[in-house]
């Protein structure tokens, strides 16, 4: 008997390594069901599409950005997660993402690397004397750069900003459209700038209406774009309107959709009256009919 005692704490000894060498169960993570879905499947250049991450466990979180902007992920009511994002005007195809995806613990990358349908957008080509395309001087740069850094900062800041909305984007003026987005300008054989928003007939004093709900965030006088209004929308949304005529709002003021913020003008560089309305995913300038229809889309939320 007293023989035994020793090869049983051997055996013992013997097993308690082998069992910590054992395979745990698999927590689950995102696996290989999860995958990204572009809609539509060919993002024109210049627009806003929706991207859509399915077959997640239900305790996945995303983490990914798109043309540098970050992304934000949100239940669509399917089960599964939806965010919006800008394929800039001047992106190459395809479009390269990246998102990582958490759950349990367990960290994967889900990736789609969509074509672009290419912008096509018209290109008007001028020739004239080379003092018309002349650079400003200095003291005029020096301003552009500071106006220009006032408006990054409003949307660089939105990604930071809750959503605010939930109606369709609207329209901010009911009337025509005279020049729409992504027109580009050649001056002597190079292209020299685009058309970075849509422009909206009107008559000096008639209303402009905030294109969703939002909160002001920059309300200025600007050399090119006369009076402006920029409101923060959440998720690195953002309008601005240019031109106006007069201000109807205040920077902190939160704004509700179709709400009057101001009144058309022909304030800053232009050669009439009319409102111009600029879009923004962060940093990146979309054709406002993209946000428009893509936001019009039942399955949005």
């Amino acid at each position: 008997m007293p023989q035994l005692v020793p090869r049983l704490l051997s055996t013992a000894l013997v097993l308690a390594p082998f069992t910590a060498m054992l395979p745990q169960a698999s927590q689950p993570g995102c696996g290989d069901a999860a995958r990204l879905l572009v809609q539509p499947e060919r993002p024109r250049q210049g627009t806003l599409f929706r991207l859509r991450a399915v077959g997640l466990p239900d305790s996945a979180t995303l983490d990914g950005a798109v043309a540098g902007e970050p992304l934000h992920f949100s239940p669509d009511g399917t089960g599964a997660l939806q965010a919006l994002a800008p394929a800039p005007i001047d992106a190459t195809s395809p479009l390269r993402i990246v998102v990582v995806c958490t759950a349990a613990g367990r960290t994967d990358t889900l990736r789609a690397s969509p074509v672009l349908a290419s912008g096509d957008y018209p290109l008007e080509k001028l020739r004239v004397a080379p003092r018309f395309s002349a650079p400003p001087d200095s003291a005029l740069a020096a301003r552009m750069r500071r106006e220009s850094a006032l408006a990054a900062a409003v949307s660089a800041a939105a990604h930071d900003t809750p959503r605010l909305w939930e109606l369709p984007f609207q329209a901010p003026r009911p009337s025509r459209i005279t020049s729409r987005f992504g027109r580009g300008r050649e001056f002597n054989g190079t292209v020299t700038s685009r058309h970075m928003g849509t422009d909206y007939a009107g008559a000096v004093g008639a209303p402009i209406r905030a294109a969703n709900r939002g909160v002001v965030r920059l309300v200025d006088s600007f050399f090119l774009g006369g009076n402006v209004v920029y409101v923060d929308h959440g998720e690195g949304l953002v309008t601005a309107y240019l031109h106006l005529s007069e201000h109807a709002v205040a920077v902190g003021d939160t704004v509700r959709r179709g709400e009057t913020i101001g009144r058309v003008g022909a304030t800053g560089r232009v050669t009439g009256p009319h409102l111009h309305w600029i879009t923004r995913y962060g940093g990146v300038t979309v054709d406002p009919a993209s946000v428009l229809d893509l936001t019009a889309a039942a399955d949005d939320r």
